[in-house]
């Protein structure tokens, strides 16, 4: 049992977590401040498995949360990355319409990114797109030169520096399992510990709705974890990618498709298929847990989703069964892509937040409850908007709880 009583104890050492924590530290210098991370190591699951893009905003819906903090989110990241050291580069990236029929979604995009104040953009016709990138086939592109990529795993680590320098403190190994709203705390139990907080945030990630209803929260949000499986082209093709290349994105899923990335750290991946896996936190082939499966075969939602989207899903499937299927994917961008070019590299999980009606939530969402903010989907853009979420959560803290 833990007698301290914590100011904010904070579930979850990602980058939403770790952000938010780094945001508390500057706004309340003296509150005391407590992480809780089950793992033994920040950034060990979405955060630092993630393809390590920073995006630029230009996707999202004007004036919606992700738009908002992804744009602030990313200069704030920017600036933090360069102050601090971390490896970063703005290289740029270009979206590529690869046939005629979808050059109307690509300047429905440009527009969007206008509508967004997104700097620098450019329409580029084919031969343009060429000069930037030789081996891309498309017949027209989107230039993005404010994107780049970064080492979310090395930021995490540097915002734990800060925070500890602050004041902060983190408890490693320490998994979440129950939290009990007393009179005048709240008694946040691990499977090691007990310890007290006035306020608690839930960024627990794959886990937040597990966390939320070890709180008592009857969320409507269910977690559905998809898994995202890369290649990486090996050292004699890499000349064949000069920045970040995307397709045009899925117009009813919440994926940017397969696509070719710089990585700050070295090394260029491609990827990912996305299909739904059986465990959380299951990165190899065969990953299965049964309790999780049965969960998520329980849930309303995740039929309602695959009886929508049953034919994108057998073609994921197929890709991931298949590396030939996987490397005409890559080819549909760039054509001189073989299969000999590309080596397995690790896989990700990111939480996919689905309604009972099999709807996904494509936007940030919270749950406040007394003493309480639950962070139930930060969906991609969230690790370029960190910072940025961290000034929503304490912003909400600050009106929800400290007048």
């Amino acid at each position: 049992m833990q007698n301290n009583i914590y100011d904010f104890t904070i579930v979850g050492a990602g980058i939403v977590g770790l952000s938010t924590a780094y945001k508390l530290s500057l706004a309340m210098p003296d509150a005391k401040i407590l992480i809780l991370e089950k793992e033994d190591r920040v950034a060990a699951h979405q955060t630092g498995k993630n393809s390590g893009v920073i995006h630029s905003g230009i996707y999202y819906k004007p004036g919606s949360y992700k738009a908002k903090n992804c744009i602030n989110g990313r200069h704030q990241l920017v600036d933090f990355c360069k102050e601090n050291d971390v490896a970063i580069d703005i290289c740029g990236k270009v979206i590529v319409a690869t046939e005629e029929s979808e050059m109307e979604r690509l300047d429905s995009i440009y527009k969007r990114g206008l509508e967004n104040k997104i700097e620098g953009l450019e329409k580029i016709d084919q031969n343009e797109l060429v000069e930037i990138e030789p081996f891309v086939s498309g017949v027209g592109a989107i230039k993005v030169p404010c994107a780049g990529i970064v080492d979310y795993a090395g930021m995490c680590r540097k915002l734990l520096q800060k925070i500890i320098g602050l004041g902060g403190n983190i408890a490693f190994g320490e998994e979440v399992v129950r939290i009990k709203t007393e009179v005048d705390f709240l008694s946040v139990n691990t499977k090691k510990n007990s310890y007290r907080s006035n306020y608690l945030i839930n960024c627990a990630g794959l886990y937040c709705d597990h966390v939320a209803r070890a709180a008592g929260i009857k969320s409507p949000i269910q977690i559905v974890p998809f898994k995202g499986e890369y290649y990486e082209l090996k050292p004699e093709a890499e000349y064949l990618v000069k920045h970040l290349i995307y397709p045009l994105p899925h117009k009813d899923f919440p994926f940017l498709g397969v696509h070719f990335t710089r990585m700050a750290n070295g090394g260029i991946e491609c990827g990912p298929n996305a299909v739904p896996v059986f465990k959380r936190e299951g990165y190899k082939k065969l990953s299965f847990d049964m309790e999780e499966a049965l969960e998520m075969m329980n849930f309303s939602g995740f039929w309602k989703l695959s009886k929508k989207h049953w034919r994108m899903g057998m073609d994921e499937y197929h890709r991931s069964l298949s590396k030939a299927a996987f490397v005409k994917g890559l080819q549909k961008l760039i054509p001189s892509v073989k299969k000999e070019h590309l080596k397995v590299a690790p896989s990700g999980v990111r939480a996919m937040a689905l309604k009972s009606d099999g709807e996904i939530l494509d936007d940030f969402y919270f749950e406040v409850v007394d003493r309480q903010i639950h962070v139930l989907n930060a969906p991609s853009p969230a690790a370029t908007a960190g910072l940025a979420i961290g000034d929503e959560i304490v912003k909400k803290i600050k009106e929800s709880f400290i007048h």
